[in-house]
């Protein structure tokens, strides 16, 4: 369910045995996101604010965040007026979303102070505002001036005004029949009823109500409010809102969390309870699950903007290999050219060389002297369209041979730009994208114009990635098989430093042929009787061996569907890299070849 205004309450119900704790610590990890670190009773809470419009919420967490090296100035003036006070009390407006911490402490000269910290979670609106004891803003994350907001200013120095909302207040509606009124009056056959009640009522959100419904077996389908039946509904839905409210206070309340059809977590609801549920069981669940939720959409919006930037690569590189092969296509004409020229130079004195003529017969004696028709501009003498053909065939000529070593360039950065796309498909975590981000980024092929300057950086920053010496991200996916060690490259560079630096010579190197795919390498021990043939050392792998680290190659590549697969092995030392050669891209020899 959303982070309405019972959920809000909730977790201020569960927050309020934090009364009396100490600030200690504030932080700003990003523009969203306000930690108030807090003491009580030997035990150190976080309390995470975040107003992310779609995932704004408040809550302890046990996460960790990464915080920048300077303090933002909201996060200073913070720092300055609570840290040292004490929690005196926290609490939701009725089932606004909108909570209020009071804070209590002494100034310098030891008088008692108090201070408010109001957090607004209310999507696009969202704020966290600094108050002091005359409800006037010190400050708040987010300035808001009456052209931005009709209703109100959010500005230091100006008095606070609570936002006012339209909706009614659950809370003032006493009885059923007070709830069942108000939902007839307005019935709409274009809303369904978890529409209608959660935009009637504050603080409601239409995914609870639509909870509850499925929860209680109702059928929202063809809801006839008039009937008998339609009326039950209405107050089993009525009876568990109050009885999820009531729960709140007492403490009495838990969550169940709902699944996708794969078993992943995708909601949760709340549940009333006959006991006491667990100190802060639902801060803490909040906390895994949007923890969760934001690392799997952080994965997804950041795959995407490189996926998109990639396919942009990609289109350019396929309408060059396009153009390229109408230009080859061109030159299949190159040999004609050239006997049209020999012909009409050899058979220039049966014509008069001043005439222009649109087409003129001659023998063909590169076929059996058979009479062959060439075509001529008429604008010209038959002698300057003999030397135009003998240009045309010296230019096709040499365009050929520029725009073939054009086409092996062009396929070969295209072959690269599908490597980086199975990494990226391949890719798990943000730290994984992040690693293909700085090899994209040191990569000329995703450049639109990259400087000289530029490529001289990118060709050091290659270097040094593959330099021990150096502190380089390594993490490769490690397996154990048969009591050896397997290690599996998870982009190009960490296939690069894997093979050509980590391993030794004598490890054996796999990969599957034709497909991209992660390097896999074998840390074989292997005898020092064999240790200078190398084809014995490839005939001591055990075959179950083999076979098992070759599938695992297959799994790691973009024939992990296919069956039959051919896979090349061979000793690392025969695995090299061309001079200027792609991440990932290397040539090998003395390989052999098992199909799994």
């Amino acid at each position: 369910m959303a982070f309405d205004g019972i959920v809000t309450k909730a977790i201020c119900s569960e927050l309020s045995e934090l009364k009396n704790a100490r600030i200690d610590k504030i932080f700003e990890p990003n523009k969203n996101n306000v930690l108030i670190g807090m003491y009580l009773n030997g035990k150190n809470y976080a309390l995470n604010i975040c107003i992310d419009s779609q995932n704004c919420r408040l809550h302890l967490t046990t996460h960790p965040i990464s915080n920048p090296k300077v303090a933002p100035n909201f996060c200073m003036i913070l720092r300055k007026n609570l840290i040292g006070m004490h929690l005196k009390n926290i609490y939701s407006l009725d089932l606004e979303r909108l909570v209020i911490l009071e804070f209590e402490g002494f100034d310098e000269i030891d008088d008692l102070i108090s201070k408010k910290l109001i957090i607004e979670l209310m999507g696009k609106h969202c704020n966290i505002i600094l108050l002091d004891e005359q409800n006037i803003i010190i400050d708040s994350l987010r300035h808001i001036k009456q052209d931005d907001e009709k209703y109100r200013n959010i500005l230091p120095h100006i008095k606070y005004v609570f936002p006012i909302s339209e909706k009614y207040n659950f809370l003032d509606i006493l009885t059923f029949s007070d709830f069942y009124n108000l939902i007839c009056e307005h019935i709409s056959k274009d809303k369904s009823i978890s529409r209608i009640i959660s935009d009637l009522f504050n603080g409601i959100s239409n995914g609870f109500i639509r909870t509850i419904i499925e929860k209680l077996d109702i059928n929202e389908n063809n809801f006839d409010y008039s009937s008998s039946y339609g009326k039950q509904c209405l107050e089993k839905i009525y009876d568990y809102i109050k009885k999820t409210i009531n729960s709140i206070d007492s403490g009495k309340l838990s969550f169940c969390p709902i699944y996708k059809d794969d078993g992943t977590q995708k909601d949760y609801y709340l549940v009333p309870i006959d006991s006491v549920s667990d100190n802060f069981e639902l801060n803490f669940y909040i906390d895994d699950f949007y923890y969760v939720k934001e690392t799997s959409d952080n994965f997804k919006n950041y795959r995407n903007t490189l996926l998109k930037l990639i396919f942009h690569t990609l289109q350019k590189y396929e309408k060059r290999l396009l153009h390229i092969n109408e230009k080859l296509k061109e030159c299949d004409n190159m040999e004609t050219y050239r006997i049209y020229g020999e012909l009409i130079t050899a058979n220039l004195y049966l014509f008069n060389s001043n005439s222009n003529l649109d087409v003129i017969k001659v023998d063909n004696y590169y076929d059996n002297n058979k009479k062959m028709e060439i075509p001529l501009d008429n604008r010209f003498s038959i002698n300057v369209n003999a030397k135009k053909y003998f240009k045309k065939y010296s230019k096709l000529k040499n365009a050929l041979e520029i725009v073939t070593a054009q086409k092996i360039e062009t396929e070969q950065e295209l072959d690269y730009i599908q490597s980086v796309i199975y990494e990226l498909e391949s890719a798990k975590t943000v730290d994984e994208l992040s690693e293909i981000y700085d090899e994209i980024l040191s990569n000329s092929v995703f450049q639109i114009n990259p400087s000289r300057n530029s490529d001289t950086k990118k060709k050091k920053i290659k270097k040094s990635s593959l330099t021990k010496n150096k502190n380089v991200s390594f993490n490769p996916i490690k397996y154990n098989i048969d009591g050896y060690t397997v290690l599996v490259g998870r982009n190009n560079k960490e296939n690069d430093y894997l093979t050509l630096k980590f391993a030794n010579k004598s490890d054996i190197w796999f990969h599957v042929k034709d497909f991209h795919g992660s390097h896999v390498i074998l840390k074989f021990l292997n005898d020092k009787n064999h240790s200078s043939n190398s084809n014995n050392i490839l005939d001591i792998i055990p075959y179950d061996l083999m076979s098992k680290v070759a599938k695992l190659a297959v799994l790691h590549s973009k024939a992990r569907n296919s069956s039959n697969v051919p896979v090349d092995y061979c000793e690392v030392r025969y695995v090299k890299k061309l001079n200027g050669g792609k991440p990932g891209m290397v040539i090998y020899t003395n390989n052999r070849t098992i199909y799994v």
